[in-house]
């Protein structure tokens, strides 16, 4: 009689793993509903492979079609506009170059709200006004629909391999729920506060990148012309109080670091009419808030003139090209 109890004992814990099991996959695969994805740039592309690799169908637009094809033969579905994103999928993320373009996607004639389904949960990557993240939330409110901005640090490097930064802004009991698929694509996911903070945060960041930036290639270029060897020059500096971001993980001289734009002539990454637009979102917000930022506005001002000079569409850190160029004028 006992061995019969301890038989039926054991083929009932065994049935219950197995119950705990299915009830666990359950969970797991009913959380894997698909996820829409708007804007297959530099960063957008590998931002959605990521959705992939961890088991979200996705389904995909941009305004350039050939822009699809990549993440087309990777598994996701590809629909003509972010209405048709909208109608198949109930939360979108929009990874978007500039104000007017996430204007366009979530409230144009083929925009997102014209066809969203109330409880959607609409997640903002792009580096875009605080004010227009705002107004996106207020729209999206009267669709019964929830938008929180979730911009990134960290670039198409750390996008690649789920490494970005996420600065979150919005409804804090919404914020689980964002959690859920940003940890996809990055390895630290920050609420900020509500909507409009974690822009206000991404672009305070920027601003520092781009003043480091250029402080770093003024400091090569002095360096070089001083007769150091720029490896060596670079060493010295990620070993000293100088260390920044630019110069021991992105450094802008060519033959310093292998695997950054600046040893693809400044192909790929984030682009000095990005930043051009990033500075300028910060002079704004600065002059609405009588914040003095003169490095930044200087930073501002050395951007736009590389935009005008051949500069837009290669990476920030050309910078240290264009300082080069500046010389033998």
């Amino acid at each position: 009689m006992a061995a019969l109890f301890r038989g039926s004992r054991n083929l009932l814990l065994r049935w219950n793993k197995h119950v705990d099991f299915a009830f666990a996959s359950t969970r797991s695969m009913a959380s894997k509903t698909p996820v829409g994805f708007i804007g297959l740039g530099n960063m957008g592309t590998p931002m959605a492979k990521n959705l992939l690799r961890n088991g979200y169908p996705v389904i995909a637009t941009d305004v350039f079609p050939e822009s699809c094809k990549e993440l087309q033969d990777t598994g996701a579905q590809v629909v003509d506009s972010p209405a048709d994103v909208a109608e198949k999928a109930d939360r979108i993320i929009t990874m978007l170059p500039s104000s007017p373009n996430v204007i366009e996607v979530y409230t144009g004639p083929n925009g997102i709200l014209k066809k969203v389904k109330k409880g959607t949960l609409l997640i903002d990557s792009s580096t875009i006004d605080p004010a227009v993240s705002r107004e996106m939330a207020v729209a999206a409110e009267k669709m019964g629909a929830v938008f929180m901005d979730a911009p990134v640090s960290g670039g198409v490097g750390a996008a690649s391999m789920a490494k970005l930064t996420f600065m979150v802004g919005g409804v804090e009991e919404e914020y689980n729920a964002a959690q859920e698929l940003l940890t996809c694509m990055g390895a630290n996911v920050v609420y900020c506060g509500q909507v409009g903070t974690g822009q206000a945060a991404k672009i305070c960041n920027n601003m520092l990148l781009a003043i480091g930036m250029i402080g770093t290639a003024e400091t090569m270029n002095l360096g070089i012309r001083l007769g150091l060897d720029p490896k060596l020059l670079a060493k010295i500096l990620n070993m000293s109080s100088g260390r920044c971001w630019s110069s021991d993980t992105y450094n802008p001289v060519p033959g310093v670091m292998e695997g950054v734009p600046s040893a693809n002539n400044y192909q790929g990454g984030f682009g000095t009419t990005l930043m051009a637009k990033d500075l300028g979102l910060a002079q704004n917000t600065a002059t609405n808030t009588k914040t003095p930022i003169p490095l930044g506005s200087l930073a501002h001002q050395i951007y736009r003139v590389m935009c005008s000079r051949g500069y837009a569409n290669k990476d920030f850190s050309s910078v240290f090209q264009f300082l080069r160029e500046e010389e033998g004028q």
